[in-house]
């Protein structure tokens, strides 16, 4: 339904789509964002926008989701309006700002496109990180459609800055199922029109940072009187946005023609059998509904468009006639005998003495499972048969499960046989005179007898470079490694259960966390050893892999990590942005370089800052060997793992950088990865050197060997480069190549004095 009084656009979009053409109409000041999937296209579909001058929103790639829900916070604060968007571990590493931001009353709205938390890890939608956004004080709404979601985020921000509430505020949708999905939607055609309703400008007349000349305290330390007087105030008006939501639902309803309740009933008028269910799986119920109701079944499904605060008035209202009620959800609280909503409609009823409803809790569709009409009537079924007994036979169970079969158990392919992975065709040796490692190689084919640590097909994508610089490396390591992958292209085309790729211990940790869990790893192995527990080799390596994603994210525990030494090697695979979650700028991108989140348009031109100088960083810890690599000189990389080998087992940790290729996404030819890469270093871009015990050495100078060419050359041999080389973007081709330049030059420095 729409409404005649202001012209809307009827088009075909998906959930994100439309939670990003309500932003833009909005024209948020500012968003602080982290790609994670499903949720990453919301800042694409901006980023998108602005680079067609269709909104003025700052968008701020954070190093995290921490990192970008205190972004979010920050611009509140200074009084700015503010959207953010995530999904599961994403809500979980910001979860400990979103108290913060409510317990200060400073709105904003945040689309959390539902998603199964791992682990293990499951990039599909369930609502696993809903229930634990359940208690942060923020209000929720739930958005069942596309539609729903661009109408319910325009009027969240309404509902977050009214004067009863002043609370931030959850747009909820299922990931992949709404955010995905397109559908017929109608959005307004004059931005105006939102701007009008939400208000052109930001409530005025609250306390925030905006004005120097007006000193405020955000944020003092309360003791146990003042905070509960704060958390009543603060659960007060969580109350109040229950009637602030119906007030602003018939506002919306007056301009959009679409009506809102705080549930979507659907049959409920004289329903005897019903299910309450979230979102898109309600939708899948109806026409089971009218299935049943043809049968003189009096079925009915309720979705609540608000669970936060809880509608407890209106479930009592629905459940008034109903016999037998299933409480389906995507997520259960272990240990509870029923999930969150489960509990709280039964407290509900528990307040209402006259009903006699029995509800059953079924846990269903996890990791993304689909919730087919059938299994709508399976619900319907077991509904029946507790009204027919008079009891629930098992009120709380999961729908779904399969158990599993011993006569499919996968075995390991390769088994691993002792010293297979010791060629003893390497050497290392210390040089008395000078501290540094002496490195003698084989000629390069004897090595190819090595087996490969990675078991030949995964799914990474044709031309990928990751693989072979993995392997390139690995045959420079003899002996048995343990390897820990952070989340990542290499994690995700290795371990698609219940196959793996490797043939030797391998730990999965979040992206943001693995340097701190393979330390703890090292230390224990250590430390069971000393104490004779296990029987571990000498020769046991071990090593962190890592995308340069994990090493924004997670650039905190690694830099832990390297303070204190540890005796592990840190190898961080460089393809220049977020390819795992669809090509996002990472801070490792380069300047210009075009993303999904860097688009290239009339009004931005790729990425608008430098790259991260990563190496440098480690090398400010003072570990004993950093160093950089690619798989297009592969004797140099090859003496590198060695000496990474040789300091990890006897001095300390070492980090080391390689340049790997991404053709998907660099829009480069498959066959082109080595070219490419080699360019890079002949161009300066990526040096190949070490540092040593704090001593600089180049290892490969390009214009010793005639080999050096310019930037340019590199840039041309990428598509997402290739705008760089217009005459219009000669000021910012000339700043990067000035950067490149400088980087350089310091670094040659270094290595021609070795007390730099």
């Amino acid at each position: 339904m729409t409404c005649e009084k202001f012209e809307q656009v009827k088009t075909f979009e998906s959930g994100n789509e439309m939670a990003a053409m309500a932003a833009a109409q909005i024209n948020y000041h500012l968003m602080g964002y982290f790609p994670i999937t499903p949720s990453t296209e919301v800042a694409q579909y901006l980023d998108a926008m602005k680079t067609r001058g269709e909104h003025e929103i700052q968008l701020i790639a954070a190093d995290g989701e921490h990192g970008s829900a205190g972004i979010c916070y920050g611009a509140a604060v200074a009084g700015a309006r503010v959207i953010n968007a995530t999904s599961a571990n994403g809500l979980l590493y910001m979860i400990e700002q979103l108290p913060v931001q409510s317990g200060t009353r400073f709105p904003m709205v945040m689309n959390l496109v539902t998603r199964s938390v791992s682990g293990p890890l499951d990039i599909r939608g369930d609502h696993s990180d809903l229930y634990y956004a359940l208690n942060t004080g923020w209000v929720i709404l739930t958005a069942s459609t596309p539609q729903a979601v661009y109408d319910m985020n325009i009027m969240a921000l309404k509902i977050a800055e009214n004067a009863k509430v002043r609370l931030p505020v959850i747009v909820a949708y299922d990931g992949f199922f709404t955010s995905h999905q397109k559908r017929v939607v109608y959005h307004f055609k004059e931005r105006e029109v939102v701007q009008n309703f939400v208000g052109k400008t930001p409530p005025q007349g609250y306390p925030n940072a905006s004005d120097p000349t007006k000193p405020v305290t955000i944020g003092g330390h309360m003791n146990g009187d003042d905070l509960l007087n704060n958390h009543y105030q603060q659960s007060e008006a969580m109350y109040h946005a229950h009637e602030v939501f119906q007030e602003v639902a018939k506002q919306y309803e007056e301009i959009s023609g679409r009506k809102y309740e705080v549930l979507d009933l659907y049959q409920m008028e004289d329903a005897e059998y019903a299910l309450f269910l979230l979102n898109s799986a309600a939708e899948s119920a109806k026409d089971i509904v009218d299935q049943l109701r043809q049968q003189g079944i009096k079925a009915g499904v309720i979705r609540p468009n608000l669970i936060r605060p809880f509608p407890q008035k209106e479930i009592r209202t629905a459940l008034k006639n109903v016999k037998g009620l299933l409480v389906g959800e995507r997520a259960d609280s272990y240990g509870a005998h029923g999930a969150n909503l489960t509990s709280e409609v039964k407290a509900a009823l528990q307040d209402d003495k006259e009903n006699q409803t029995i509800v059953l809790s079924r846990v269903f569709g996890l990791g993304g499972k689909d919730f087919y009409p059938e299994d709508a009537k399976a619900f319907f079924d077991l509904v029946i048969e507790a009204v027919e007994l008079g009891y629930a036979k098992q009120p709380f169970d999961y729908y779904g499960r399969v158990p599993g079969k011993k006569t499919i158990v996968t075995e390991n392919v390769f088994p691993v046989q002792s010293g297979v992975y010791n060629s003893g065709l390497i050497q290392v040796t210390p040089d008395e005179k000078t501290g540094q490692l002496k490195v003698k190689l084989p000629p390069l084919r004897t090595l190819t007898e090595k087996p490969k640590r990675l078991a030949p097909g995964h799914g990474a994508c044709p031309g990928c470079g990751i693989m072979p610089a993995l392997e390139l490396f690995f045959k420079g390591i003899e002996g048995d490694i343990v390897v820990l992958f952070q989340t990542g292209c290499a994690y995700v085309v290795t371990t698609a259960y219940p196959y793996s790729s490797h043939k030797q211990t391998m730990i999965h940790n979040l992206f943001q966390n693995g340097a701190a869990t393979l330390s703890g790893t090292l230390e224990a192995f250590l430390e069971m050893k000393r104490r004779g527990e296990i029987e571990v080799s000498d020769d046991l390596t071990f090593v962190m892999v890592t995308g340069d994603g994990g090493m924004d994210i997670g650039m905190g525990a690694a830099i832990g990590t390297a303070l204190r030494n540890h005796k592990l090697i840190l190898l961080e695979y460089d393809n220049e942005g977020y390819m795992n979650t669809g090509s996002q700028m990472s801070y490792s991108t380069p300047l210009g370089h075009m993303t999904s989140t860097t688009g290239v348009g009339k009004a931005q031109q790729g990425k608008t800052f430098q790259h991260k100088d990563t190496v440098q960083i480690f090398a400010a810890t003072h570990i004993p060997y950093v160093f950089t690599g690619t798989e297009a000189f592969p004797q140099d990389l090859l003496k590198k793992a060695a000496k990474a080998q040789w300091y990890a087992q006897n001095v300390g940790m070492v980090y080391g950088k390689l340049l790997i290729t991404c053709p998907l996404n660099w829009k480069t030819p498959d066959e082109i990865g080595t070219e490419v890469v080699r360019t890079a270093v002949d161009s300066n871009f990526f040096p190949l050197y070490e540092i040593e015990n704090g001593i600089t050495n180049l290892t490969y100078i390009p214009e010793e060997k005639g080999k050096n060419v310019p930037v340019t050359e590199w840039l041309k041999l990428m598509g997402k480069a290739k705008h760089l080389l217009k005459p219009e973007n000669a000021h910012l081709l000339m700043e990067f190549e000035t950067e490149v330049n400088r980087r350089y030059e310091k670094i040659k420095a270094k290595h021609e004095h070795p007390l730099l």
